[in-house]
This record gives C-alpha cells, structure tokens and sequence, in this order.
C-alpha cells in the first residue's frame, strides 16, 4: 500500500474495547487497578474517552468510590461531562462488558491499539525529518531510535508514584539482597577494597575515573572490564575513542597471560610463553566482552549503539575512554565547556535509561600534576563534577623517565574515591604493574 493510501485511513482504534475497559471499571472497583497498569489516558482514540479515563484515575488518586454518580459528578467538577455525552452516555458503558474478569484482554487491546498510532506518528516524523536538509542523517537515525524505545519501553502508568508504592518496592529489594546475602548490590569490580567501599557499581549510576595522562585511566579500565568480563561472565560494552580494537586486546592478553605487553607488541617472547598466551587467548574468547573503537564517534553514536548492546547483548556496564574524546553534535556553535556540560548530563541520563553503570574515565588539568587531583581539577566543565554520582582519581608520584608508561614496575598507586553520592569517600591502595598493564589490589602477592 502506498504512503499517499494510508494518510486518508483512521487511525488504529478498538472502540468496543475503550468502552468495555472504562465500562469495567464502573461494574467493578478491583477492576480499576488492573486497567491502570496497563493504560493511560492518551492511549484512548476518542477524546471524551480519554477524559472519562482521566477522571477515573483522578477518583482512583483520591481514594475515592468510582461508579457511575461519582465519575458523572467528577467530570461536572471539571466541566468535560456534557463533551463526554453526559451521563446518559457514561451510564451505557457497562453495556459493552460481558463480564469485568477480561478487564485486563480489554486493556490490552486498547494498548496495543495506542502502540500502533504511536508507530503511525513516529514514521509520520521520521519522514518529515529525512526531507529537512538542515538535520545530519545520524541525528535522525539516533532521534528514531529513541521514539522507538520509547514506545517499546515506555510504563504505561503515571510517571509518578506516591510513597506506598516506592516504599513497598523498596522493602521487597531489601528482603531480595537479605536471602541472596551476596557481598555487594552493584557490579564488582574485581578490587575488594574499591568494592567494599562502593558495593560494586550500582546501576543508573555516572561513575568518573580521572587522572593524568600516563597514570594508568585505560589500564585500570581494562582491568575492571577484564575482571568483569572473563573472570564473572558479567557482559561489559567498552568504548575505545582513543586505542584501536586490537591495541586494546593486546593489553588484555598481556594482562591475562602475565607475558610482558612489550614483548607481545615485538613479538620477541619465550616459545614457552605460547602456552600462557593461548589458555589467556582462550579465557577471553569466551567472556561477554564488546568493544567499540569506532574513532571521533559522535555523542549520539555512542547513545545509539548503547541502547543496542543493551537490548541485544544485555550488557550489565558500559565503559567510556575518555569523554574529551567525545565529538557534541553542535560542535563549534558552544563554547567547549558546554559541550561538555551536555555530554556529561546526556551520558548520566543514558545510564539512568538503560539502567547500567556507565563508567567514564576522564583527563585532569595540568594544576594536578605532582598532586594528589581533586574535583576541582576535572579538565574541561564543571558540569561533569556536578553529573557524576562517583568521582574516582589515580594518582601517584612519578618516577624519571616514566612518562612513557613502561617505567615503575610494581609501582604503589592510589585510587582517591573523591565522590561517592549514596557512600563513603577514602582512598583505595592499588599496585600498577606496567609491563602487563593492568592493576592489582595492594594485598596481592606477584
């Protein structure tokens, strides 16, 4: 069917099903809270529908009686009664409702019918959209997925909540952690000071990992995902703005296998070394790992593929190296720090959508070089101190020569947990272990 045939059709609609959903409410009072899990007032077709259903949520808020005389007097409080057909028509609604036990398949239509038109409108916009040659065709496509996930995952009940409800789901997480009886509620880290201290990385969490350059960001990183991934089977995106895919493996494998990253990257290793490299190589084949070194991506690139590792590989944490690295849409039009601002608010908003830790390492100012960084010493924007829910820094004296990053062998490293919204702040001890970068907990023997 051609686009021009389907402008001039009417909408999706189930008018017997609108009817038969508002109708068992007025047969039923314990109807009322099965129609409201699955509706809201725009996902009625007719209008009068739509206020009749509003003003039954109304009453439901208010804790009051709904039958035929208190909605016909609510919609008269409100003055939409004769615009609903009066209460002649209220009062035939229960006609269409062979019984209230199939509130819900009726609910259910009505959704699906609401799904539909939503579909409608979106592609209505999508189209407009391509023909406006002022938009970037990223843009458009990023913009269509969000409409999409929207509508696939959007709560179909008010976006509030009034206490009972919160406080109800709140004690059954609690008695869920009491039974599990498990160390920690978010992702371990795989650093048992770090994850004492955090309880692991909670989800809908902007967790910050600053530091300056040729401290160890990446490696420290790497060797979280790497915990996660290959030695928990938690599944991990990574986000590689600065090193190639196969840079970033490299460092795994001397990581996994303990064979100098140097002599990997030379190819100067012991044959005895082989056995280590393939059981490392092995080990990783397996982990839930998914890298993305896609270089200068764009803000609305990286929301985008996010949202597909989250629903296609259901990823449990999403790294980012580094956020100076990320490209705003509106580059050049704002001054950098407001860039950053909306890059930093936009990432903690897509964790708080995926409902995932996103985990973003980040540089510090140069006034930071020699000491111990503080908030202050964020590069770039405040915004992102203001953002983060976990401000993390590396930091430990340099030694000569070790600004290429392959000096200091089992070199003592602080990680300064600076911020921590919903917990303490203190200083975790880690060993940094250049030749295999990657990181250790202080306690451990090498």
């Amino acid at each position: 069917m051609e686009f021009s045939s389907l402008k001039d059709n009417v909408p999706p609609h189930n008018d017997d099903a609108e009817k038969a959903s508002l109708g068992a409410v007025l047969l039923d009072q314990e109807a009322v809270d099965s129609v409201l899990r699955f509706l809201r007032a725009d996902d009625f077709y007719r209008t009068s529908h739509k206020k009749i259903f509003q003003a039954i949520v109304d009453l439901s808020n208010q804790s009051q009686p709904i039958d035929l005389i208190t909605l016909a007097e609510k919609l008269r409080d409100k003055g939409e009664l004769e615009m609903c057909g009066g209460a002649a028509y209220i009062s035939t609604l229960s006609d269409f409702v062979p019984t209230s036990a199939n509130v819900e398949y009726y609910a259910k239509i009505v959704r699906e019918q609401s799904v539909r038109r939503q579909l409608i409108k979106t592609a209505s916009e999508m189209i407009s959209w391509a023909h406006d040659d002022t938009r970037e065709g990223n843009e458009i496509i990023e913009e269509a997925e969000k409409k999409i996930f929207e509508i696939t995952d959007s709560n179909t009940n008010t976006t509030y909540k009034n206490a009972g409800e919160i406080v109800e789901k709140t004690i059954n997480d609690i008695e869920r952690l009491y039974k599990k009886k498990e160390a920690y509620t978010g992702v371990p880290s795989g650093f048992s000071d770090l994850d004492q201290m955090t309880s692991g990385f909670q989800n809908s969490e902007f967790i910050i990992i600053g530091a300056r350059p040729s401290i160890g960001k990446t490696a420290l990183a790497l060797t979280m995902a790497s915990n996660m991934a290959i030695h928990q089977k938690i599944s991990v995106g990574f986000f590689s703005l600065e090193m190639s895919d196969m840079a970033l493996m490299q460092r795994v494998v001397a990581s996994e296998s303990r064979i100098n990253s140097g002599a990997l990257r030379s190819g100067m290793f012991k044959m005895s070394d082989f056995s280590k490299l393939m059981e490392a190589a092995s080990r990783i084949y397996e982990a839930p790992l998914f890298v993305d070194d896609t270089p200068n991506m764009k803000l609305l690139q990286i929301r985008s593929t996010a949202r597909r590792l989250k629903a296609q590989e259901d990823i449990k944490i999403m790294f980012i190296d580094y956020i100076g690295l990320i490209e705003p849409e509106n580059k050049g039009r704002t001054p950098r720090h407001e860039q950053i601002g909306e890059i930093s608010r936009s990432l903690k908003a897509l964790a708080r959508e995926l409902q995932i830790p996103i985990v973003c390492l980040s540089q510090v100012g140069r006034q930071a070089e020699g000491e111990a960084p503080k908030l202050s010493d964020l590069r770039e924007s405040g915004s992102i101190e203001q953002d983060a829910d976990v401000v993390m820094f590396l930091h430990r004296d340099r030694m000569p020569k070790e600004e290429d990053g392959n000096q200091g062998a089992g070199r003592e490293t602080k990680l300064i947990v600076a911020k921590q919204r919903n917990g303490p702040t203190g200083n975790v001890e880690l060993v940094f272990i250049p030749q295999y970068t990657r990181f250790e907990s202080h306690s451990k023997e090498f």
